[in-house]
């Protein structure tokens, strides 16, 4: 087991800077109050309180008696101001790089540049460095806040630019956002104002968490630049934990770890990083090798650090016990010793949920690591947990050599995957190794429990892992299965996969087969999209197999739902229909009777006169009583006329209104000769 501690782990300057301020003015018996928390981790914020230091939110906070220290983060240029009227006197603990960012936008916006911040806009540090600004001023937190700004302003492109960065900002995205500046704002004065310590910070960080299984971020979880490691730690190392002291500190976090990186913010003391360290060696009391690469403290020795003397001869031996009482947070073992044997709870199980009086009872035996020996008391300390840890690596290790099939269960959907805990180790499977799918959603599998093969064991015991491998085979299992039974006529439900231009593609129950555009509707289609979505429950049947292709031909239209059927049976030669007009041609127009089924007005049978085109009597979408006047069975056409209508009507009333028309035409003429 190795432990390495970054070389650059605790205090920066300017946090130690402002730190010392402080307690100086404590010891030499000042009243001293801070502008905010002094700086960001609530432990050494603690002690200061404890020595009489308190914290005010607003410069009118402070007595007349009080000396008041302005925090490294910085205030803006009016705070600064008001800080003057009311304490006794004020102390400046501003980080010097952040005052020379005060400074630099502070001339740059009085010359009339326009300010670029690169950083958290939310963060104390970014409020104060705005408050120097005379003038107009934008802050990203990334490129593609940079790339909106620069879109919503094409004009920056004209003007005088100048562009800063947060103390702590992440070196990464600087760069990349220096690199679009240089391309779309050619005119922009940039200044590199990341801290030259948190550079170095960031930079370690990235290569120690590159060659650690498990990293620790060590610093106050409000803090800007503890934040910016882990998420840099993160990046390189899944097993990458943000704690703020030593509490936090788990042993399953370090089961199975070969090599151990520690790194802490700028706020974080030495004497929250040696107990953090402290800790870890006594709780896996295997550390071969502890590398301080930082020099935290002038009197920290590596044997005040490993702790040598919380371990034992007797420290993980393997040993063989009887349960003799189970209580709700141990058990209590006879391991044929004079002492005592203890199990806790966290130590019997890596399944944190397991209830020992469930699980456990007097007379089990039980294999066990003992993990710490009081003669004084007469006690030793087991673990189950522990001796089953060791005997799961063996068994991963044999997966992964023998194509051995595992279970665990999804626990973490990450960047490029998920993390599965099996045999109390976590498991990295790689998105694309997830699903039988590539970029399929891995949410909906949190907390399901997926088998899986061990594709391959890094030398650092990182563990990588395959869901699909298994999906595969058993699609191959069912696919075999499926085309030694299958047969033309078979009908099936399945759920379409996927639309083309000419089909939908659906799945049968792990086998796809294809419904031609002309079998999804009875209906005349442009799009499949216009009848069915991906996703729907579709009933076929099988129309054509090619065993050769591995294709599969389907329909989906049902004879008894055909049209044309439809109206044979329900409509005859001569009859009077209504029907809506759908489209129109030069030669007549296309009625709806039924779905499926339109039939023609040649132009001719649209009035009882001559016409030059359709649109002259009818339009889309109206309704019309229509006569069938021809249906051609072959070729499935049917002719429609709205003259043969109105023609015989017309004959009618002229037979009939005939002599009384001659009557009419007489009778004017007699009163006329009258």
């Amino acid at each position: 087991m190795k432990i390495t501690l970054a070389k650059t782990a605790g205090f920066c300057f300017g946090v130690n800077r402002a730190v010392d301020i402080v307690e100086k003015l404590a010891e030499l018996g000042e009243k001293v109050c801070t502008l905010g928390p002094i700086i960001h981790n609530a432990q050494l914020v603690a002690e200061l309180e404890k020595k009489g230091v308190r914290i005010i939110n607003s410069p009118n906070e402070a007595a007349s008696d009080e000396v008041l220290v302005i925090r490294s983060h910085g205030v803006t240029a009016a705070v600064e101001e008001d800080c003057e009227k009311f304490a006794k006197r004020v102390e400046n603990a501003t980080c010097p790089f952040v005052s020379k960012i005060h400074k630099i936008v502070n001339e740059r916006s009085l010359m009339g540049d326009i300010i670029l911040i690169a950083g958290d806009e939310k963060h104390k540090e970014v409020e104060g460095i705005r408050g120097h600004v005379k003038g107009e001023s934008y802050v990203f937190g990334d490129e593609a806040e940079l790339e909106k700004i620069l879109k919503n302003h094409p004009e920056f492109c004209q003007k005088s630019i100048s562009v800063v960065s947060q103390t702590t900002f992440h070196k990464e995205i600087w760069e990349k956002s220096e690199k679009i500046l240089k391309k779309v704002c050619t005119n922009a004065i940039i200044f590199d104002t990341i801290c030259n310590a948190t550079s170095k910070r960031q930079t370690e960080a990235s290569e120690l968490s590159k060659i650690s299984d498990v990293m620790f971020v060590v610093g106050g979880r409000h803090s800007s630049n503890t934040n910016k490691l882990f998420s840099i730690c993160s990046e390189n190392c899944n097993a990458t934990y943000l704690i703020e002291t030593a509490d936090e500190v788990k042993r399953e976090q370090l089961i199975g770890a070969e090599s151990i990186g520690v790194v802490a913010g700028a706020s974080t003391p030495a004497g929250i990083i040696k107990e953090v360290i402290s800790v870890m060696t006594e709780t896996i009391k295997t550390t071969d090798e502890l590398n301080i690469g930082a020099e935290i403290s002038d009197d920290m020795s590596f044997e005040e650090a490993l702790e040598l003397s919380l371990s034992s001869l007797n420290t993980d031996q393997k040993v063989h016990g009887v349960v003799l009482a189970v209580g709700p947070t141990e058990i209590q073992v006879d391991i044929g010793r004079k002492q005592t044997g203890y199990v806790k709870a966290e130590e019997f199980s890596y399944d944190t949920s397991v209830k020992l009086n469930e699980v456990v009872k007097v007379g089990d035996e039980l294999d066990l690591i003992v993990m710490k020996t009081n003669d004084q008391e007469g006690t030793i300390m087991l673990s189950k947990r522990r001796y089953d840890n060791i005997a799961n690596w063996d068994k991963i290790v044999e997966a992964c050599e023998n194509g051995t099939v595992l279970e665990g269960k999804v626990t973490e959907i990450i960047k490029g995957g998920m993390i599965v805990n099996a045999l109390g180790f976590k498991v990295f499977i790689p998105a694309s190794q997830a699903t039988l799918t590539r970029g399929a959603d891995l949410e909906p599998l949190k907390g399901t429990t997926v088998s899986f093969k061990v594709l391959e064991i890094g030398r650092r015991r990182r563990v990588i892992g395959s869901v699909r491998a298994i999906l595969q085979e058993q699609r191959k299992e069912i696919e075999a299965k499926f085309w030694e039974n299958i047969a033309v006529g078979d009908v099936f439900k399945g759920v379409v996969k996927s639309l083309t231009g000419y089909g939908a593609f659906v799945d049968l129950g792990g086998v796809d087969g294809m419904v031609h555009i002309s079998e999804l509707s009875w209906q005349r289609i442009k799009n499949p999209a216009e009848v069915v979505s991906v996703g729907d429950t579709l009933e076929v049947y099988v129309k054509d197999i090619d065993t050769e292709k591995k294709k599969i031909s389907l329909g989906h239209k049902k004879p008894d739902e055909n049209p044309w059927l439809i109206f044979t049976r329900d409509y005859a030669d001569k009859e009077v229909v209504k029907a809506t007009i759908v489209s129109m041609t030069a030669y007549g127009a296309f009625a709806r009777i039924i779905p499926g089924v339109d039939g023609l007005i040649h132009i001719s049978q649209i009035a009882d006169r001559r016409i030059e085109k359709p649109q002259d009597e009818l339009k889309i979408g109206q309704e019309v009583d229509v006569k069938i006047i021809g249906v051609d069975e072959e070729k499935k056409r049917v002719s429609l006329s709205i003259r043969a209508l109105l023609e015989p009507a017309k004959e009618e009333v002229a037979e009939e209104a005939a002599p009384a028309t001659e009557e009419a035409v007489e009778a004017p003429a007699e009163e006329a000769a009258e």
